[in-house]
């Protein structure tokens, strides 16, 4: 448990890593990296061959099991579950909230008229903020996960806005607005010297190319293009915060778990590398793997690891025809590192 309330205490913070020994030496044990210092591990004795290793691969960014000795160590770096902050809360915004809580991410709309901001609220956004859109986004903490929307009614807004948020760390910064509106308030930026190349990274106007008409469709096109970027972007699922909560909370010492995640994988696999499935003593998950047989398979050998409280490391091949005869439409192979938490 003291690895999981050391990464809740730095789940957080930027440029935090953590490495699990999932085959050899140390087999099971876990190290926890903050701006690459070791801050906890279990391993004793200290292996600093395993620090060496493992130090190598941090600045990568991504998730991979590395080499060391007869050992192999799954790094990954700990990313947090993408955030988006609506600008304005009309017809739009309303559609977009709403998508955004069907795909799990945490919403903040922004509008100055009360029965807008309401709106928003009552469609499902976690937070709002019923303020002018300069103080309301000088409230707003950001980071490299964060993802900005400016949809707001009119120009003048739209420029409050981006002068606001092109100061704030971000993933992505999208504006609605026709060529002609988007050049105009470009152009005023400019005469008041922010960067052109910077002004060229807005996605404006915002959304993929759908021959979107009414909200709901734009929507769709803005949402299908913050999912683009953020998945080519992340070189690593990120680590769902529920399943964090659930390890660390009150609940936890009546209802041992065990947690899934997938280390490898090959071919077209449903979920990509750091994917993450906690498995709970009284038959509930938290979070997916991918579903179907596989999963099914996961939980019967999670509950197994959950009694005898030893690590296992699974490779699931779905290429085969037996695979494809009870489901398996994905193909791919996976190897997924289940492990106790006690």
């Amino acid at each position: 448990m003291d690895f999981y309330s050391e990464l809740y205490n730095n789940f957080n913070k930027s440029n935090t890593y953590t490495a699990k020994v999932i085959s050899g030496k140390h087999f099971g044990g876990k190290l926890l990296f903050h701006n690459e210092e070791l801050i906890y591990t279990n391993l004793k004795p200290l292996d600093l061959g395993y620090i060496a290793a493992i130090k190598e691969v941090t600045q990568n960014n991504k998730g991979q099991v590395i080499s060391y000795e007869d050992s192999r160590i799954f790094c990954e770096p700990i990313t947090k579950k993408p955030a988006i902050v609506i600008c304005g809360a009309g017809h739009i915004s309303i559609a977009l909230i709403k998508i955004c809580k069907l795909i799990g991410l945490e919403v903040t709309v922004i509008d100055d008229r009360p029965s807008f901001v309401n709106d928003g609220r009552q469609a499902g956004a976690d937070h709002s903020i019923c303020e002018p859109f300069i103080s309301a986004l000088s409230k707003i903490h950001s980071d490299s996960s964060t993802f900005f929307v400016i949809v707001t009614r009119g120009h003048r807004y739209d420029t409050d806005c981006l002068r606001e948020i092109l100061q704030k760390e971000n993933a992505y910064i999208g504006m609605i607005g026709s060529k002609v509106r988007v050049k105009r308030i470009k152009d005023t930026l400019l005469a008041e010297g922010y960067n052109e190349e910077v002004l060229n990274n807005i996605y404006t106007p915002i959304g993929l190319k759908i021959g979107a008409e009414t909200p709901e469709e734009i929507a769709v096109s803005i949402m299908a293009e913050v999912i683009e970027v953020k998945n080519r972007s992340l070189k690593c699922s990120e680590f769902p915060k529920e399943i964090l909560n659930e390890i660390i909370g009150e609940s936890f010492e009546n209802n041992p778990t065990s947690l899934a995640t997938i280390i490898s994988r090959k071919g077209s696999a449903p979920r990509k590398v750091g994917t993450k499935m906690l498995i709970c003593n009284d038959g509930r998950t938290i979070g997916t793997i991918g579903g179907g047989c596989v999963e099914a398979e996961v939980k019967l050998l999670a509950l197994d690891v959950i009694n005898t409280k030893t690590p296992l490391l699974k490779t699931v091949d779905m290429t085969g025809i037996d695979a494809e005869a009870d489901g398996m439409v994905c193909g791919g192979v996976v190897e997924v590192f289940i492990e106790p938490i006690f």
